[in-house]
């Protein structure tokens, strides 16, 4: 009853944080010193022109008046139309939202998967040599620009050495298209030619999103498992005897994996935003590079929807979050 409370409290602000939300990109949008319609409209239209095309598009309505009609159409689930495209942006979303999932997933694994053990090993040797490496690694990986790693990844393992695609998320076609995640996808139709080319192609940028992601969970872990290790019952089990690889990650790490998996929640939410500036470099038919698309084009309610689908996705992820502490705290629940 108390885990059904703690979801409905959550519940009840996800429509203030996303109006919170869509009123800042909306008002910084408008704030800008552009106009989408002289820009559609192109160099050579008269001011005739551009004046309907203004009165079209609803832009000389006042700001409040444009705002009110976005959230009614929002409500509804509309997001409108591309200004540049002039296809309905909840389609084109939809449309390049598996391929940002499918690498946001690949980097979220690879970051837990070196993240937690690493910690995990720089915890238990403490101040050693293993544990300084890995710590002034976890500095370094944290203070590296994502676009500086990307590109140097692409020069070398693609460039110089081959090993891999420049960018791009397949070579071919794909396989055939059942829930948009060519991986899934590929091993539903058994396609194993896709999965190979689509692994290949998601490699450079799933570690480039992956490695300050792994940094972050490395000082996390290090951090929750020292603060867990001293502790009496940890003391009580080593004098049963009880092997302490066993103790490590069976007792140990459930309990210091507390302040982690918040962490995990957080840098969920920052993988999928921060995939904008990956995508741009590598290439990837994602909800990135349709933002920067947006962004270069003016297209101010692209953007909105862009904005939108990550808060929508950054809430959710924030609520499995506090549910999945219910599970592993269970004081939570008093």
């Amino acid at each position: 009853m108390r885990r059904l409370e703690i979801i409905l409290s959550r519940l009840v602000w996800f429509i203030p944080t996303l109006f919170g939300l869509v009123f800042v990109v909306f008002f910084i949008s408008n704030v800008i010193p552009t106009d989408p319609a002289r820009i559609i409209a192109g160099e050579n239209a008269t001011e005739a022109q551009v004046v309907a095309l203004r009165a079209e598009m609803g832009l000389d309505q006042p700001v409040y008046i444009q705002f009110g009609r976005y959230v009614a159409g929002l409500a509804t689930g509309d997001l409108g139309k591309s200004m540049y495209t002039q296809r309905e942006i909840s389609e084109d979303l939809l449309r390049r939202l598996p391929a940002t999932l499918e690498l946001t997933l690949a980097a979220m694994i690879l970051a837990v998967g070196l993240g937690v053990p690493l910690g995990v090993i720089s915890a238990v040797r403490r101040n050693s040599m293993v544990d300084q490496t890995l710590r002034l690694l976890s500095v370094s990986g944290l203070a590296v620009a994502s676009f500086w790693l990307a590109m140097e990844l692409q020069m070398y393992f693609s460039t110089k050495l081959g090993w891999t695609p420049l960018n791009g998320r397949i070579g071919g076609w794909g396989p055939e298209e059942i829930t948009g995640f060519y991986v899934l996808d590929s091993i539903l139709t058994q396609d194993w030619a896709s999965l190979g080319d689509t692994l290949h192609h998601l490699l450079l940028p799933a570690i480039t999103l992956a490695l300050p992601a792994a940094a972050t969970l490395v000082r996390f872990t290090r951090a929750g498992v020292l603060e867990v290790i001293n502790s009496n019952f940890v003391l009580y089990e080593r004098a049963m005897g009880i092997p302490v690889p066993l103790i490590i990650w069976k007792y140990v790490l459930r309990n210091a994996l507390i302040s982690t998996v918040t962490q995990i929640g957080l840098i969920f939410g920052a993988l999928f935003a921060g995939a904008v500036v990956v995508e741009a470099v590598f290439d990837w038919p994602g909800l990135g590079t349709y933002a920067v698309q947006s962004i270069l084009q003016s297209d101010t309610k692209a953007i909105l929807g862009f904005s939108v689908v990550v808060g929508v996705v950054f809430i959710g992820v924030n609520l499995l979050v506090d549910i999945t502490h219910t599970f592993i705290d269970p004081r939570t629940l008093k």
